[in-house]
């Protein structure tokens, strides 16, 4: 008879995914291997599949016949002796296996483990402590320790993992992508996606996930929030590419920038680079997905707030930063409407730019001859004689090979009679100008005269990411740019993508073999920034409906305390309720919720059930009686009537806010 435990430890290895070379070096340490690790140090963010893979390691060492202990950090006491009589069967039995997950928790008693516990350890004993923090650099750089201390980082899962498991989990293979660009590598993320199964998707069967795997995810990824202020500070963490102290000073003015910076910088998913913090993938997509969930007004206005800030710091930056700020802007809307249909945020055959240099001549050429033939190609030539500075040249990241090339023209006004002569499509352009509002004197006109990539032409690709984020950039930065134009072969599948941020202008100019579609913008009519928060926004999104983030039960908890906090805003901001959606769009979230109750408690009396509901209520909580007994004899009531009363004040002020909760305000 096979026991319960045996069966569950046969499916987690049915599981389990990866994580080789840690299994593999834990085997070895059950072996009895000289060389083997005494001591492994497993860390990570949440959800990364460290208590995954301590469970598995548990199962091995079971099957190995070693006794085991196992503690969890989130209750361990802060007194080191309360931990040693827990383990003490480390100390006392030979070959026994100490597992500590969520290290970081009592991460206070690291010092004494390694003074004073560890060297204690019974005979062929080994242990397994895992947590979101690194272990402390003296450990590792000791050479008493350097033998017999085994650290390890874990990463995120492969894709060729990630795509396993979605596969086992029978998550249909068109939504496995869309799975993978919200989980990325993600353990815990992906598990949760595969457990929602297929049935999470949007009847556009594009998969979302659901409330309760988000409210899961943070849970694991995050934790506890101290303030609204920190959450505040995720959320800008979670849609700026780069966070950085001076943005969230920019963002969250009145607020501690460098508190906020710091506490952020601690978080355990959050990486630090040159450029600033920035979270692992799945807590950045748990933390926006949720955002948008939960407040989508809020989601959508700390976007603009960002897109305001990133253009001006584009206006205002050194030549040097303008493709960097630039990328920081277009990823901050990567799920735009607009952009969704132009661009593919993939980086696969990722490309980097650089200026046109003599040596690329040949190439560009040749690549401009393949694609649209040998007129298109003299026309390059003519341009790249007249503005060598307007070519870029693409060379694949991965190889250093070229393989495309643009040109972003400026002209100024009038109009050079030759360029008029030499090239049908600058021709055409300023004929639009002419017949719709001409160009004055001192203003000139941009154009996207040449996207060549053979083996992607004319498709969205990264080069015309680049070279359009660029094309933008200059429009933002430049002086007297009365016009902006892009130039595609398949007129018709382009005028499709680019409707609403681009006007077709009807002209069909031909060159050599082939006819042009010509699309414009009027920086005139149009302000930068006006067009590109229009060209990079998320549609509207509706309030939403469906499960709120607590229980009724707490809700109903939740208005109760607020109310009885309603008088003292410094206790009234602590409470529960402005935790709830009810709150998460307000722009002062103490004073507005608490106009919110009070106009909620007005609106009883509209119903004639409600009347006396609604003077109990009033005298009880907004009248500032000392007490509920004062409250009644300012009514004129027994206090038993008053009690009566109340409660059902109370009854029909709960399902009121609650109905405000799922739903949105009537």
């Amino acid at each position: 008879m096979v026991s319960v435990g045996e069966r569950l430890s046969r499916a987690r290895g049915r599981a389990f995914i990866g994580r080789d070379e840690e299994l593999g070096r834990f085997e070895e340490a059950l072996a009895g291997d000289p060389q083997a690790p005494f001591a492994f140090y497993v860390y990570g963010p949440g959800g990364i599949g460290k208590s995954t893979l301590l469970r598995r390691l548990a199962d091995h060492a079971r099957t190995a016949g070693r006794p085991l202990v196992e503690l969890d950090g989130r209750f361990v006491s802060r007194d080191p002796a309360d931990f040693e009589h827990a383990a003490g069967p480390f100390l006392d039995v030979p070959g026994t296996v100490l597992f500590v997950d969520s290290f970081e928790h009592c991460q206070w008693l690291e010092s004494w483990l390694w003074h004073h516990f560890l060297p204690r350890a019974a005979d062929d004993a080994l242990v397994v402590l895992a947590g979101r923090r690194a272990p402390q650099p003296q450990w590792t750089t000791d050479p008493a320790w350097s033998g017999l201390l085994h650290v390890t980082e874990l990463e995120p899962f492969s894709t060729e993992q990630a795509r396993s498991l979605l596969a086992a989990a029978q998550i249909r293979p068109e939504l496995r992508d869309r799975v993978l660009r919200f989980a990325g590598g993600n353990p815990l993320a992906l598990s949760l996606a595969a457990a929602a199964g297929s049935a999470g998707c949007s009847r556009e069967e594009i998969w979302a996930p659901s409330a309760d795997v988000l409210r899961t995810l943070l849970a694991g990824l995050i934790g506890e929030v101290p303030t609204a202020a920190h959450r505040r500070a995720l959320e800008v963490g979670a849609q700026a590419h780069s966070t950085s102290e001076e943005l969230l000073a920019a963002l969250l003015p009145g607020e501690d920038a460098h508190l906020l910076f710091s506490w952020l910088r601690d978080l355990p998913f959050m990486e630090s680079t040159h450029r600033g913090l920035h979270p692992h993938d799945a807590a950045r997509e748990t933390l926006a997905a949720d955002l948008r969930w939960r407040a989508p007004h809020a989601f959508e206005a700390m976007r603009r707030r960002l897109a305001d800030e990133y253009l001006r710091i584009l206006r205002e930056a050194p030549e040097e930063r303008v493709w960097t700020v630039t990328d920081e802007l277009f990823y901050l809307f990567r799920e735009g409407a607009a952009l969704s249909r132009l661009r593919t945020w993939s980086r696969e055959d990722e490309v980097h730019d650089r200026p046109l240099h003599p040596d690329d001549m040949d190439v560009v050429l040749r690549m401009a001859e393949e694609t649209e033939g040998a007129a298109s190609a003299e026309l390059v030539r003519y341009w790249a004689r007249r503005q060598p500075q307007a070519f870029s040249v693409y060379r694949l990241v991965s190889t250093g090979r070229t393989v495309a090339f643009t040109a972003r023209l400026a002209l100024p006004a009038p109009p050079d009679p030759q360029d008029l002569a030499t090239d049908p499509v600058v021709a055409a352009a300023w004929r639009h100008t002419e017949a719709t509002a001409p160009v004055n004197p001192g203003e000139h006109i941009g154009i996207s005269r040449f996207t060549i990539y053979p083996e992607r032409y004319q498709v969205p690709s990264r080069v015309i990411d680049l070279s359009s984020s660029r094309a933008q950039a200059e429009a933002a930065r430049a002086r007297g740019r009365a016009y902006g134009f892009a130039v595609y072969r398949d007129a018709e599948t382009w005028a499709e993508r680019v409707e609403g941020t681009l006007g077709d202008t009807g002209a069909r100019p031909r060159v050599g073999e082939h006819t042009y579609g010509l699309f414009s913008v009027d920086w005139r009519q149009v302000p930068v920034e006006s067009w590109l928060l229009r060209f990079i926004s998320a549609p509207d999104v509706p309030v939403p409906s469906g499960p709120s983030p607590i229980s009724r039960t707490a809700f109903d908890q939740a208005v109760r305390e607020a109310l009885a906090h309603w008088r003292d805003p410094a206790a009234f901001a602590a409470c529960a309720l402005m935790r709830t959606r009810l709150a998460a769009d307000l722009g002062d979230p103490v004073e507005e919720l608490r106009a919110l109750l009070r106009q909620a408690v007005a609106d009883l009396a509209h119903d004639p059930r409600g009347v006396r509901a609604c003077e109990a209520l009033t005298a009880g909580y907004f009248s500032g009686a000392p007490t509920q007994e004062a409250a009644a004899r300012r009514l004129g009531l027994p206090y038993g009537t008053y009690r009566r009363h109340l409660r059902q004040g109370l009854d029909l002020l709960y399902e009121a806010l609650w109905q405000q909760e799922l739903h949105g305000p009537r």
